[in-house]
C-alpha cells in the first residue's frame, strides 16, 4: 500500500441494512461491539440462535441484520458456516477521510489528536482494566510477536491492541469516539506499519512500546501507561512533523 493509494480511494457511506426496524437495531448492536474492539478483525461471531437469544429477537431479524452487514462489507461468511468480522474501508467517516486525502499534512494533526486521546485512555485503562482485559492485551502481544518473523498481520495486531486499550478504559464515550474514527484509524495504522515504519527494527521497537503500555496498565500505574503512549505515538507525531517541515521548506 502506498501513501497515494491511502488518500485516493473512493469514499462510500454505508447504507442501512434491510429487514425492518428490529434487524436495524440488531445490526447497530453488532456494530457497537465491533467498534468497541470486543469483536476485532477476524473474530467469529456467535451463531444466529445464540445472537437471537442474547438480543431477545427472532432468528429472522438476526439473519437480516447479518446479511445487511455482509453487504456493507463489515462481515463475511466463514467456510463451513458462521460469520466473521473483516476489515472494511466502508467504516470510515467520509468527511474526515476527505480532509486527510486532500491534504496529507493533516495526518500530523490526526496523529497528534490521537496521541492525546490515547494518553487519556491509557490512564483510564490502568485504573479500570479487568483481569479479562489484561489477558486480552497479553494475548495480542503474544500473537504479534509470533507473527513478527514473517511480518504478518501487522496492521491487525496493532489495531487490535489499541482497540483493546480503548475497551479496557471502561469509557463508553471513548469507545464511541474510537468507533467513529475506526476506519481511518485502520488506514493510518496500515500506512504507519508498512510505509512510515516498515523495517524489522521498527517492528521490534513498536512491540517494545506496546509492551511498555501494557506493563503500565497491568501494574495499575496510570502515569507509566500514559508516558508509554507518549513515547509510542509521539514517535509518529515527530516523524510526521519532520515531514511537514520538509514539505514547507521545499515550497518556501
Amino acid at each position: 500500500m502506498t501513501k497515494n493509494q491511502i488518500f485516493s480511494r473512493p469514499l462510500h457511506r454505508p447504507s442501512k441494512p434491510e429487514g425492518g426496524l428490529v434487524s436495524d437495531r440488531v445490526a447497530d448492536r453488532i456494530l457497537a461491539r465491533i467498534a468497541s474492539g470486543e469483536w476485532g478483525l477476524g473474530h467469529r461471531l456467535p451463531g444466529e440462535r445464540q445472537l437471537a437469544e442474547e438480543m431477545a429477537v427472532s432468528r429472522v431479524s438476526v439473519r437480516a441484520a447479518l446479511q445487511g452487514l455482509k453487504t456493507q462489507g463489515f462481515l463475511d461468511a466463514v467456510q463451513g458456516g458462521g460469520t466473521r468480522v473483516i476489515a472494511s474501508t466502508s467504516t470510515m467517516e467520509p468527511g474526515l477521510v476527505e480532509l486527510v486525502r486532500v491534504n496529507p499534512e493533516n495526518l500530523h494533526d490526526l496523529a497528534e489528536i490521537r496521541c492525546n486521546l490515547e494518553i487519556w485512555a491509557a490512564r483510564r485503562a490502568a485504573l479500570n482494566a479487568t483481569d479479562s482485559h489484561i489477558d486480552e492485551l497479553a494475548a495480542i502481544l503474544v500473537a504479534a510477536e509470533a507473527d513478527m518473523a514473517d511480518a504478518k498481520h501487522k496492521t491487525e495486531h496493532d489495531l487490535r491492541f489499541h482497540l483493546a486499550v480503548a475497551k479496557a478504559s471502561g469509557s463508553g464515550v471513548y469507545m464511541h469516539i474510537v468507533g467513529y474514527i475506526r476506519g481511518i484509524l485502520e488506514e493510518t495504522v496500515a500506512f504507519h506499519r508498512y510505509e512510515l515504519f516498515p523495517t524489522a527494527e521498527d517492528d521490534q521497537s513498536i512491540l517494545a512500546q506496546h509492551r511498555a503500555i501494557f506493563d503500565g496498565i497491568r501494574r495499575r500505574d496510570p502515569e507509566a501507561a500514559a508516558a508509554a503512549v507518549q513515547v509510542h505515538l509521539g514517535w509518529v507525531v515527530q516523524v510526521l512533523s519532520d515531514e511537514r517541515e520538509r514539505r514547507r521548506s521545499e515550497t518556501a
